[in-house]
This record gives structure tokens, C-alpha cells and sequence, in this order.
């Protein structure tokens, strides 16, 4: 039985997209757990203009596919309030603070609140600042303030709204969601390279050629298109998941599994990435925009988006760190829409041996494969590793054979939800898997030179089709070094 954990969480967005996809499902498959029991509540706010039986309806709803007992649902929602509220209007946070006080007591919650904003960014500042200016902060609990990406447009934005964020609550109270971070095979990664010193060991400049990290989607913008004009891959995905992808791959082993150490080093390895010019960025970047196929319209004739619009649904790049492990090994990335198949993996290319026995031996035509070791995060969650092996039969050949871990069927249905996983984490406390202000600021010093570039110039788009791995220029971007995607 999981610990219980006390707390009022206040949700604002209460009655949005996400709150209804991902926050209700897991708050209800922790409260089935019992990490949520007698002890918690939720007050949940936006403008509309709801009763608590209809707030319920929407939760109820939202929870139905993981519902098998209906008295635990009833129960579940029972602990659900909600109040019209207008985030910009100081008065209605004294009614917030007003029903928290009776809530507090009436859950014996002992002062503990979690404040999520599930809102557009713009709000983030005004609801911080009004939560401390009228005293909607407890003197005699925790007080934790989540909030979702984007973060910021660039560098300076992100900065300017950290500053609001910190003149209401300190870092170690802020959580910053990128639920990558919650994902299996992604928190994977530290056990699978700081548990086991056979990879460890290789894990260096010495035996890996080159990474490469893939983050393909197959759909269109979709009903996100208003939203995605604005913002494009390389603010939707790049900065954020790949950047945390990357940074755990590129670490160095911390002195515990604590949060504060783990955060500490992903931080050092994203501050060693080499930050580029304008000529590295045009040598080293690649942008595309997915055209038309069959039903498929293009990107520029989809609901919502500018006739002549200029933003990218796909990035393809390099990144250099300058760091004595990694010196030398670029890290391929990219990431992009309507690519062929929906899949998250990592690829770590290891070099070839140094002195190729087959090569000069009698059978001098024998090739030998690099080894790859891959981590599938999604679909499929697991790991595989190409090796090297004799053909059977006379003569003497090589062909590669793939060992395969994929995790059970019933393995999967265990696997918590990121959205779960994350929640869990903030009720505990644990900030290991949430980005830190200097994860997000050092991300956004290197991703602003890119959008810097991109902006100034007239990209030829649409330049690739859909259900494709990207334009042409990707693949150029390694094969110029002799390399090439796995995937």
C-alpha cells in the first residue's frame, strides 16, 4: 500500500483539455493506489460557471475508462470543489482562501497545498503573485507551485517569468512539468548507465561514435495548430524534451540519486554544449515543413494556421559538448510531425574496432557492423543491442543479431502514466524528474541562436512529404561525416 500523502491541490484550468486527458485519470489512479485517501482535496477553478454535481460529471467522465468500481469513483469525486474564478481579480482569491481554510480543516490537511496551473503561460506570473500578495500561502504547511511548458519563448522571456515566478515562491517549491521526464525508459536511462558498469565503462568518447535521439510524431498539428504556429518543433519539443532527454544522456554520475545532485549534474553537461554562431547553426541545423499527401492537406492549409506561415514541424541537428567524455561525439536530434511511424528512441552508435582482425585476415571482404545499443521509450517500451556474429556455416562471415528486451504486456499495464508518475513526485516533494530554472535557461541560451537564424531567413517549405523520416537535408546532415540515421 502506497504512503498516503495530506494535501489540497488547486487547480486552475480546472475544466481544460488537459485536466480532463491526463490530471483527473491520474489523480483518480492515485487515489486507487492510496496515495490520495481521506486526506485530500481538490478545488478546482476557470470562468466557467459550474455547480460541484457538474464538476463531478466532468471528472467522472474523464475516469470512466479506468473505472471498475463505482462507489471508489463516487468517493473519489466527492473530495472536488469548484469555484468560478477570474485569475486576474485579487477579490476571488480571498474566496479561494476563505473555502481552503474550511477545506483544511474539514480533510485535516494541515496546511499543505499544491497550486497547478494548467493555463496559458501568460497567467503563470499573475496567479503566483496574487496566490502570495493575498495570503492564499500557508504560514504552517508546504506550499508547491506546478506549472506546464511552454516556458518562455526564448531566453529573455523565460527569465522574466522565472523573475515572477520567485517573488512568490522559492525554486525548491516550483515544478516545472515535461512529462518526458515521467516517462519509463527515459528514467531509465540513469539506471541503465549508473547500475550497470558494463556500460558505464563504454559510455565515453573512447568507444561511442555518435547518439542519436528521435522524437517522431505521425499526425498532423491537428486541433494544436493555432497553438503550434506560434510555436513550432523547435520550442515544442526540442528545448524542452529533447534537451532533457539529452542532458541525462550526457551527465555525469552524481554523487547520490538525490534530486538535488542529479539536477545539479544534467545542468553542468547542458552548460558544456557548445553554443553556436550563425554559420554553425545554418551547418548544423536543418528545418522542414511536412507538404500535402492523399487527405492530408499541407502544413500551411491546415485549420488555423497563416496561409504563408514559416514555422517548422520538423528539427534536425548536432549538438558538440565540450566536455572530456563527451569531446568529439556529436549528438544527433530531430523531431517532427506526419514522420513515417510514432516512435521516441535513442540510439548509441559505438565505434567499429580499432583494428579490424577481419579485415586483414584471409577473408578480407568480411564487414563488420558497429554495435548499437537502442532504448525505446515509446511505443514499445525496452532495450535492444546489435552485435557482431559468425554466419552459420563453412567459411567464415559476420552478420548482425539484435538482442532484444521488450517489457511484458503485463509489465506495460503497471507502468504508471507520466502525468501519474510526475503528481506522485510533486505530492512527495521530489523534484528528480521536473526542470530546474537552470536546466531551462541554459536550454534556451542554446536554442535562441537557431531561432534567431531561422527567423531572418526565407525557408523553401514545404520540404518534405508525409510519412517520411524529414527532408533530405537531415540525412545529409550525417552522411557528410560518413554516418547515417539507424532509424
Amino acid at each position: 500500500m502506497a504512503t498516503e500523502s495530506t494535501t489540497l491541490i488547486m487547480l486552475f484550468g480546472a475544466a481544460g483539455d488537459l485536466a480532463t486527458r491526463k490530471l483527473y485519470p491520474s489523480l483518480f489512479n492515485l487515489y486507487k493506489k492510496g496515495t490520495l485517501q481521506s486526506h485530500f482535496a481538490l478545488i478546482g477553478t476557470s470562468r466557467r460557471q459550474l455547480s460541484d454535481d457538474q464538476f463531478h460529471q466532468i471528472i467522472l467522465d474523464s475516469i470512466k475508462d479506468q473505472t471498475t468500481d463505482q462507489k471508489q469513483a463516487d468517493d473519489f469525486v466527492s473530495h472536488m470543489y469548484f469555484k468560478s474564478h477570474d485569475v486576474t481579480n485579487p477579490a476571488h482569491y480571498q474566496v479561494l482562501k476563505e473555502f481552503a481554510a474550511k477545506l483544511d480543516q474539514k480533510y485535516q490537511l494541515k496546511g499543505n497545498r499544491i497550486f497547478y496551473i494548467s493555463m496559458a503561460p501568460r497567467f503563470f506570473g499573475t496567479v503566483a503573485k496574487n496566490l502570495k500578495e493575498q495570503n492564499v500561502l500557508t504560514d504552517n504547511g508546504f506550499n508547491r507551485l506546478i506549472i506546464e511548458k511552454p516556458f518562455g519563448r526564448d531566453y529573455k522571456s523565460a527569465e522574466s517569468l522565472n523573475n515572477e515566478l520567485s517573488s512568490a515562491f522559492n525554486e525548491d517549491q516550483i515544478f516545472r512539468i515535461d512529462h518526458y521526464l515521467g516517462k519509463e525508459m527515459v528514467q531509465n536511462i540513469i539506471a541503465l548507465r549508473f547500475g550497470n558498469p558494463l556500460i558505464e565503462s563504454v559510455w565515453n568518447n573512447k568507444y561511442i561514435d555518435n547518439v542519436q535521439v528521435t522524437l517522431a510524431e505521425n499526425m498532423g498539428v491537428g486541433v494544436r495548430a493555432g497553438y503550434y504556429d506560434s510555436a513550432g518543433a523547435l520550442r515544442d519539443m526540442v528545448q524542452n524534451h529533447i534537451m532533457q532527454v539529452v542532458s541525462l544522456l550526457a551527465m555525469e554520475e552524481p554523487d547520490s540519486f538525490t534530486d538535488v545532485n542529479v539536477r545539479a549534474e544534467k545542468v553542468k553537461a547542458l552548460k558544456s554544449l557548445h553554443i553556436y554562431d550563425k554559420d554553425e547553426v545554418a551547418k548544423n541545423f536543418v528545418r522542414g515543413q511536412y507538404g500535402s499527401k492523399g487527405d492530408q492537406p499541407e502544413y500551411r492549409k491546415e485549420n488555423g494556421v497563416d496561409d504563408h506561415s514559416n514555422t517548422e514541424t520538423y528539427v534536425g541537428g548536432k549538438l558538440e559538448f565540450r566536455s572530456p567524455r563527451w569531446a568529439g561525439v556529436p549528438f544527433y536530434v530531430r523531431s517532427g510531425k506526419l514522420m513515417k511511424n510514432k516512435t521516441t528512441r535513442i540510439d548509441v552508435v559505438f565505434k567499429k574496432p580499432a583494428a579490424d582482425i577481419f579485415a586483414l585476415g584471409s577473408n578480407g571482404n568480411v564487414s563488420v557492423n558497429s554495435n548499437v545499443l537502442t532504448i525505446q521509450v515509446d511505443p514499445n517500451p525496452g532495450y535492444a543491442l546489435k552485435l557482431n556474429n559468425k554466419k552459420i556455416g563453412q567459411g567464415f562471415g559476420i552478420s548482425p543479431v539484435t538482442l532484444n528486451f521488450t517489457k511484458s504486456a503485463a509489465d506495460q499495464k503497471q507502468i504508471p502514466q507520466p502525468y501519474e508518475r510526475l503528481l506522485h513526485d510533486a505530492l512527495k516533494g521530489d523534484h528528480t524528474n521536473f526542470a530546474s530554472w537552470q536546466e531551462v535557461g541554459t536550454a534556451w541560451k542554446f536554442v535562441d541562436p537557431i531561432r534567431q537564424l531561422w527567423d531572418s531567413n526565407q525557408p523553401d517549405f514545404p520540404n518534405y512529404n508525409p510519412q517520411t523520416n524529414g527532408p533530405e537535408a537531415a540525412s545529409k546532415l550525417l552522411s557528410r561525416s560518413g554516418r547515417k540515421w539507424v532509424y
